[in-house]
């Protein structure tokens, strides 16, 4: 631990004590030698067997490995945390719900240094060996391009960087929605600049929910939503037509639209209703589920609208 690392992982933690185990281990696989990154793990109030997981990693002594334990408060501050701890001048941060591929930290130090002070955001795809658990029950991360959300799933930062942001907005995102964006568009209008590294690879798990933690996860958005009161740019990035959240919430309003028309104009309510009915029906599971998922999408466009109309801001 004398020599000073290139790049230490941050990865903030909460009950997911067997997927951090598997992204431990995979961090012994890296490609990049040991003594070239630390790993700092913020326990983030775990009720699990987390802190038993980071004892016996601990003890194996084949990584270097910094654990925090804190009593809670929220991603953002677990991640400031974490990156406050790091020795290293690059900060990789990655997610407890993630494995690394071999070569994902020597490929994100290389793209770091062939554009110095850059943010570095990596390529995200679903664990291969999970993508059978894919259902209208599950949920997981495909990131194939820089921006415009810069999920700390997989993105690595200057710790100089870090430091002038002063990390994290911890008083204003202290739940799991929003944080990560935040801070990488003010960074962005500081006018630093973000670039793509395609082989600096993380899987994410395909996490399965079931029906009433899809519902919850519909919910988490109402608390993400002061991000586009904060940037305009992000509404102009990422909004469809500068007003919609997603594809699912323009083709839902449409779809509504499209039933109150139904009495003047059957053909323009049917061109309407059109996207979403074919969203409804044409799935795996058929119409047997179409019921649930429009419940799921109604919780879903709710959750925005009311965190949007709270942070006051325009966004569906």
């Amino acid at each position: 631990m004398s020599a000073t690392p290139e790049v230490a992982v941050a990865v903030a933690t909460r009950n997911r004590d067997r997927l951090l185990a598997e992204l431990l281990a995979s961090l012994r696989e890296q490609t990049l030698a040991g003594d070239r990154f630390e790993v700092i793990v913020v326990n983030d109030g775990s009720t699990d067997e987390t802190a038993d997981v980071l004892a016996r990693e601990t003890e194996r002594g084949d990584l270097a490995l910094t654990v925090i334990d804190r009593g809670g408060g929220g991603p953002a501050a677990a991640r400031n945390a974490a990156w406050s701890a790091a020795r290293a001048p690059l900060v990789a941060f990655t997610d407890d719900d993630c494995t690394a591929d071999p070569g994902w930290l020597e490929a994100g130090v290389a793209a770091a240094r062939a554009h110095p002070g850059a943010i570095v955001q990596g390529r995200t795809e679903p664990r291969p060996d999970q993508l059978h658990l894919r259902s209208p029950f599950s949920r997981t991360q495909e990131i194939r391009a820089v921006g415009p959300l810069y999920e700390t799933c997989n993105i690595f930062y200057p710790r100089d960087l870090l430091e002038r942001l002063e990390g994290f907005a911890e008083d204003l995102f202290k739940m799991p929605a929003g944080e990560d964006t935040d801070l990488a568009w003010r960074a962005l209008a500081r006018g630093e600049a973000a670039v793509y590294a395609s082989g600096a690879l993380v899987h994410h798990a395909v996490l399965v929910d079931g029906p009433m933690g899809t519902l919850r996860h519909a919910l988490r958005w109402r608390t993400g939503m002061a991000v586009y009161a904060r940037h305009p740019g992000l509404r102009r990035a990422h909004l469809r037509r500068g007003l919609f959240w997603s594809p699912t919430h323009e083709q839902l309003v449409l779809f509504a639209v499209g039933l109150l028309l139904r009495r003047r104009s059957r053909l323009l309510a049917l061109l309407l209703c059109r996207p979403y009915l074919t969203r409804l029906l044409k799935r795996r599971s058929g119409p047997l589920l179409a019921p649930y998922i429009l419940l799921v999408d109604l919780v879903e466009v709710g959750s925005v609208a009311v965190g949007a109309a709270r942070s006051r801001v325009l966004v569906i």
